[in-house]
């Protein structure tokens, strides 16, 4: 069998690939920066002629599963696969093998990083600085005195691995966690099961953690973000259309909230209407970063390959095959 591999991936996860197939063509989308849509993928699937995908951002449609029938498994380099038309995939027979949890760890520092980022005024601090207006005289420990995240009320909505992740980090700043999931029973440990409006009114932090479903497709709205503490921080690395953006601006330029953290946006890159959070003083904007660091290549690449062997061996499939209605065919 022949893989090609259009994800980045480590040597020794490369070199193992090398060893579990015949072949392996190795193209990451990183070597020019751009991925394929749906008229450059069928094009270089029919040019190479592989067996195995390995992809990452590359779209793969019906257009591409009918123009071409080679694929007996596409291996994709991400939580969920929204590069991939999971419906076509089934029809077409072609299993999806996900990587969750690969970019885990690296959100959860970030996260934590941007908090404490902005509760000590970081980047204006610097900034003063580099624009020379630090003279003899002037007091920056006043001018520039934040807060503390030691003992803080943080609230997570969805709770997931993520979730876990951030909140083992604040453990060790002894935060008061709770969170909002209705797919969870009760209580984690010492993590406390809440509403949703307890988690927005009582959290000094609230920080988003949720895939975009039905469900929560805009349920973060203007009464919510308006009942947090006008001391309150809110942080959005998961995805936009969870968030009325609309209204979150509202909130913040009424400084109705002290401000926000957001790695996600509508448009990416933003248009200029999307940067009107940018404009508010009270907003730290990354441009959906979050995720990204060279360990999560090293997790993804042994995640899937941990996968692959699986599959190829056929084991534990119905945990290991993401569209779990293919193996019904």
């Amino acid at each position: 069998m022949k893989a090609y591999v259009r994800a980045p991936y480590s040597e020794d996860c490369l070199q193992e690939l090398r060893q579990m197939f015949d072949e392996v063509v190795y193209e990451p989308w990183t070597a020019t920066g751009e991925r394929y849509y749906e008229d450059e993928m069928l094009e270089n699937l029919r040019r190479v002629q592989p067996d195995v995908l390995i992809t990452e951002l590359d779209r793969v449609t019906e257009k591409v599963l009918s123009g071409y029938d080679g694929l007996r498994v596409i291996g994709d380099c991400r939580g969920t696969p929204a590069n991939l038309d999971v419906e076509a995939c089934t029809r077409h027979g072609v299993p999806i093998l996900c990587t969750p949890g690969r970019n885990t760890q690296a959100v959860a520092e970030m996260v934590v990083g941007l908090i404490l980022t902005v509760m000590r005024k970081t980047i204006p601090a610097t900034q003063w600085v580099k624009d020379g207006k630090w003279v003899t005289g002037t007091t920056p420990y006043y001018l520039w005195m934040g807060n503390e995240l030691q003992g803080k009320k943080v609230g997570f909505v969805g709770f997931g691995a993520i979730s876990h992740a951030v909140a083992k980090i604040l453990d060790g700043f002894d935060c008061q966690i709770s969170f909002y999931d209705p797919f969870l029973p009760g209580d984690q440990g010492h993590y406390h099961k809440a509403s949703l409006e307890d988690v927005f009114s009582q959290s000094d932090i609230v920080t988003l953690h949720l895939p975009v479903t039905d469900s929560t497709r805009g349920m973060i709205t203007e009464p919510l973000l308006r009942s947090m503490k006008p001391t309150a921080l809110f942080v959005n690395a998961a995805r936009s259309a969870i968030v009325d953006y609309d209204a979150l601006e509202r909130v913040l330029r009424d400084e109705a909230i002290a401000g926000a953290i957001i790695d996600v946006l509508d448009t990416e890159p933003p248009e200029e209407k999307d940067l009107a959070l940018l404009k508010c003083p009270n907003v730290l904007l990354t441009p959906h970063i979050c995720g990204a660091t060279y360990e999560v290549t090293d997790h993804q690449s042994r995640i899937l390959n941990d996968r692959l062997h699986k599959w190829l061996a056929g084991e534990d499939l119905e945990h290991t095959v993401y569209n779990r209605d293919v193996l019904k065919a």
